[in-house]
């Protein structure tokens, strides 16, 4: 099988069960902890959705890849985003997706106020997390999966 059509595979799998946490598990048990753990999926699929698509391009040698990761983004953005439909504001939205996890990621201090989490960065800004800003980034990352499923699977 395809590198492209496993990490398209592996993401769909993981929204499905991103999907699952926020609309039928959260709802029952509350856990603050399930916020940042969905963020993380949607991430992780979307980064799937991503390499799927630059395998995608480079197998039909379309594009040519890097070893540097933020290179391959700026190819993604640049050479095949348009080709797959996905907007300037998508994109956007991708990169603030990207930067609330490293912000995570690299946080001293995170708490959670009423229904938010609250990231909180080395100089003493702060990020916050709602569920509603999950379930925005869960629907762009379906509609941007679904966008790269029309032109990969069609195939």
């Amino acid at each position: 099988m395809e590198k492209f059509i496993e990490y398209l595979d592996n993401s769909i799998s993981l929204l499905r069960k991103v999907d699952h946490m926020t609309y039928i598990t959260y709802p029952l048990l509350k856990d603050k902890h399930l916020v940042f753990k969905m963020l993380n999926e949607i991430y992780i699929s979307l980064l799937g959705i991503i390499n799927a698509l630059l395998q995608y391009e480079y197998y039909y040698k379309r594009i040519s890849l890097s070893q540097d990761s933020k290179q391959n983004f700026q190819i993604f953005k640049n050479k095949c985003a348009l080709r797959y439909g996905i907007s300037e504001q998508e994109i956007a939205k991708i990169i603030e997706i990207f930067n609330l996890v490293e912000k995570h990621k690299n946080s001293p201090f995170e708490f959670a106020k009423r229904d938010k989490i609250v990231i909180m960065t080395d100089n003493m800004h702060t990020e916050t997390v709602t569920l509603d800003k999950i379930k925005e980034y869960l629907a762009l990352s379906k509609l941007i999966l679904k966008k790269a499923e029309a032109r990969i699977r069609v195939r």
